[in-house]
């Protein structure tokens, strides 16, 4: 393994570790208050800046291709998740609560944007 393709594998870490962020401090408030908290604009911003370095092709071996679509689903997602957590946090600030709907959707879609890291080859 060249040091390229093992730094890869570091951003490739990186970047699950965002998601990580991001669903582990949904689900501390999936038990507490419910609330969006700083920690998954954090988590999300960590796994996007991974995300598009993974994007870009270095450390790949010889031969190897993007799937260029699921990149494009994984940026869509991550975008929708972003547009999420700036309404939400937006109408936690104006009436102090976060509507159910954006805050389950925050768990959902960042679970699935994980899965199809891990699952879709």
């Amino acid at each position: 393994m060249t040091g390229m393709e093992i730094l890869r594998h570091v951003v490739l870490l990186v970047h699950l570790v965002g998601f990580a962020v991001l669903f582990g401090a949904w689900v501390t408030q999936l038990f507490g208050q419910r609330r969006i908290m700083r920690l998954m604009d954090y988590g999300l911003l960590i796994a996007g800046l991974a995300g598009l370095a993974l994007a870009a092709p270095w450390g790949l071996a010889d031969g190897v291709e993007f799937n260029y679509v699921k990149i494009g689903v994984k940026l869509l997602v991550l975008l929708v998740i972003g547009a999420i957590l700036g309404m939400g946090s937006a109408r936690q600030r104006t009436q102090g609560a976060t509507p159910p709907a954006l805050f389950w959707s925050i768990g959902i879609l960042t679970l699935f944007n994980a899965g199809i890291a891990v699952i879709w080859r």
